[in-house]
């Protein structure tokens, strides 16, 4: 049996169906990977499908781990409030947005050393390479605005004022790119030929998008809100469904070969949604996670999720009144069918 044909019999048997004919995951937790470290808080993590290693943001650094064990690689410090981390495609450049110092770091993936500071708006968050103009673009959470940077000479060729707080961004690879705006609450169509605003679309009175994915077969946009994903048409930006999800949501993820949405809810589990077409889609039972995994990455060779999370104290909070990180628990969840060899 070829590989591609295994691959396809893999997604067809991803989703079964049990005894009451509706359809059911059998995703779990498979692997735990330590990495440790302080009591620093984190947010994104994303898969360089260059070298199958995971970037997770954790604090001041950026710890690398082996996708398939969970080895650590490297450590890149001094990204004091790391947010997110993108990569050029076929290149072996990276960006990491840092928070804390209103820049963006650039890396060389295979030294792990930083090559280039960029300076582009306050608090620097979200960040990903737009497929249509060849740029990556950068969510400046407190100055409103996104920063649109040339790979080619690392500089910001324009700056896009979204008028709210930009918290995530996709692209329909089309000439598109769509923006969460959390204090807002609405998505803000940008055009990519011009860096332009277009649109405005409300999410039908939900509150607090912050993850953001999209179908670009189907022209759909999954939007977490509170407890609720919200799928508009990203052609007109009309309502297609609202489905529930858990809470402190923080990211979400579309499978396009098994048509599977897939939120991290930070209260601990991931909600399930197959998409049956552009306009059905049926809820499956959640995938149950720990406390704090509410960011999420997928690899979509390999159909798993990897979600960045720590034990907490029982009784202890921190300063801001959440449940205090226990130091040298931070590790990252992998979630799939078959455990890795």
């Amino acid at each position: 049996m070829n590989t591609k044909l295994i691959s396809v019999l893999a997604i067809s048997l991803a989703f079964s169906f049990n005894v009451y004919g509706q359809k059911a995951s059998p995703m779990k937790v498979i692997d735990t990977f330590n990495i440790g470290g302080d009591d620093s808080g984190w947010d994104y993590l994303s898969l360089n499908p260059q070298n199958n290693q995971l970037y997770v943001s954790h604090g001041s650094r950026v710890n690398i781990i082996d996708k398939m064990t969970g080895a650590p690689v490297a450590e890149i410090e001094e990204t004091n409030g790391v947010h997110g981390i993108a990569f050029v495609p076929n290149t072996n450049k990276g960006y990491i947005s840092c928070g804390k110092l209103d820049k963006v770091k650039v890396i060389d993936t295979e030294t792990h050393k930083v090559t280039n500071e960029i300076q582009v708006g306050k608090n620097p968050d979200a960040v990903f390479y737009e497929t249509f103009s060849k740029n990556i673009v950068v969510c400046n959470g407190k100055s409103n605005d996104l920063s649109i940077i040339d790979p080619k000479t690392n500089t910001v060729i324009k700056t896009i004022n979204v008028d709210g707080k930009p918290e995530t961004a996709v692209s329909d690879g089309k000439g598109r790119i769509f923006v969460n705006i959390e204090d807002k609450n609405e998505i803000v169509v940008i055009d990519a030929k011009t860096f332009t605003v277009l649109f405005h679309w409300g999410l039908d009175h939900e509150e607090g998008p912050s993850g953001l994915a999209i179908d670009i077969k189907n022209n759909r946009l999954f939007s977490t809100c509170d407890k609720m994903l919200v799928i508009l048409d990203a052609n007109t930006g009309k309502l297609i469904k609202k489905l529930p999800i858990g809470d402190h949501c923080d990211g979400v993820v579309f499978d396009a070969k098994s048509n599977t949405i897939y939120t991290s809810n930070g209260e601990g589990n991931i909600s399930v949604i197959h998409q049956d077409n552009a306009r059905q889609y049926a809820q499956l039972p959640n995938i149950e996670t720990k406390k704090g995994a509410r960011t999420i990455a997928l690899d979509s060779s390999t159909h798993h999720l990897y979600l960045p999370t720590a034990d907490f104290s029982a009784t202890e909070k921190d300063s801001r009144g959440r449940a205090r990180i226990l130091p040298g628990t931070f590790q990252v969840l992998a979630v799939g069918t078959t455990k890795n060899k």
